[in-house]
């Protein structure tokens, strides 16, 4: 018996290809050099590309190894070994490589390509990241969206520039920090003596709500939206909170808290504004298969699967969680068998299946996937 989201996929499909017979591109948008899409990108270090490399903080990316198996095979201040998810969308989308916002080269015509906001570091509440000191928290990343647009204007006017962000693709990834470097990263934290871990979730999932619709009234109408990953099986959670390599309970029980609350939340959105305008993407879902299926997703790359699941690739001390990831770190030969690049972030690889999901998967896509959205919107 063929489920009614599976017949959804293969009709979806089969227009496509039609689609693309007629000269069009993969995404099935038949768009012209003319009509660019734009990509905006917000959040943490999991979708940051460099914003941090131009302010004063220690949570940056822009020393070796990091980047080593990027085109340039240098560090770019993305928080990976290569490409992060918003490369790998844009790629898919045909947008070129966005630039961070504080980059000096954005200007001009470069600006209607989008910009990513994103800052290592940041959460949903601005008390988190604190001893980061110079981070660009999620206020001041929509207060940079809105003069993005004011820049834009001067260039298309504003009935462009609005059509432009209301066509746009739009990618928000933040939750993590707010439990890893805010209510866990000290016992006893004033914000898990403030709150038990269910109000918390609660009250996580009640701020980044204002932060989606603060979005939408900026005019985001196409919008990504993911949470945490497993947290508890980070490596720097593993080396500090598990005895045999497990995932840690305590932040495992956390994400499997937040998670749904924000997927939940999401529909609601959706259902209050009439419109599938928030897709969440489940990605602690799609990261925990990786850790307790590895074998299971060979075939790209020429691999077989994943190999390693609960050490870094980049590191020290236990499971190579201790510590940051440095030109004097252990550093695997082979970035390809391990989920993990550091003690938090994913491998290219890692990202790359992901993204795969984010545009062809059923199961952790809600309400739908990003090869649907994208034909429904072409």
């Amino acid at each position: 018996m063929i489920s009614s989201i599976t017949l959804v996929n293969i009709m979806v499909f089969f227009l496509l290809n039609l689609v693309w017979g007629a000269g069009t591109s993969p995404t099935g948008d038949a768009r012209t050099k003319n009509e660019p899409r734009a990509f905006f990108v917000f959040g943490d270090s999991l979708v940051d590309n460099g914003n941090n490399n131009f302010l004063l903080t220690t949570a940056r990316a822009d020393s070796p190894p990091y980047g080593i198996d990027y085109v340039s095979h240098r560090p770019t201040g993305r928080f990976s070994n290569g490409r992060n998810i918003p490369d790998l969308i844009g790629e898919q989308i045909g947008v070129d490589p966005l630039l961070p916002y504080l980059d000096p080269e954005l200007n001009g015509k470069k600006l209607l390509n989008g910009a990513n906001f994103a800052s290592a570091g940041i959460g949903i509440l601005n008390d988190t990241g604190f001893q980061f000191v110079n981070i660009i928290r999620m206020p001041r990343q929509l207060a940079f969206f809105e003069a993005y647009q004011k820049r834009v204007e001067a260039i298309i006017g504003t009935k462009k520039t609005k059509k432009l962000v209301n066509e746009a693709l739009v990618l928000v990834t933040c939750g993590g920090n707010d439990f890893v470097n805010n209510y866990y990263l000290v016992r006893n934290s004033f914000r898990s003596f403030q709150y038990k871990l269910p109000e918390y979730v609660q009250l996580l999932t009640r701020e980044y709500q204002k932060i989606l619709m603060r979005l939408y009234t900026l005019g985001a109408r196409k919008v990504l939206v993911t949470a945490t990953g497993p947290l508890g099986c980070a490596p720097s959670v593993i080396a500090l909170r598990s005895r045999k390599g497990e995932c840690a309970t305590e932040l495992q029980q956390a994400a499997d808290l937040f998670n749904p609350q924000v997927t939940a939340m999401t529909g609601l959105l959706n259902k209050k504004l009439g419109s599938n305008v928030f897709i969440s993407i489940e990605a602690h879902h799609i990261f925990y298969d990786f850790i307790t299926k590895p074998k299971a997703f060979g075939n790209d790359m020429g691999c077989a699967g994943f190999e390693v699941t609960n050490k870094a690739c980049c590191g020290q001390g236990r499971y190579n969680g201790l510590g940051l990831c440095t030109a004097l770190s252990n550093l695997c030969p082979d970035r390809a068998k391990y989920v993990y690049w550091d003690g938090y972030h994913p491998t290219e690889r890692a990202n790359r299946l992901v993204v795969q999901e984010i545009f062809n998967g059923a199961k952790y896509m809600k309400p739908m996937n990003l090869s649907i959205l994208m034909s429904m919107n072409a």
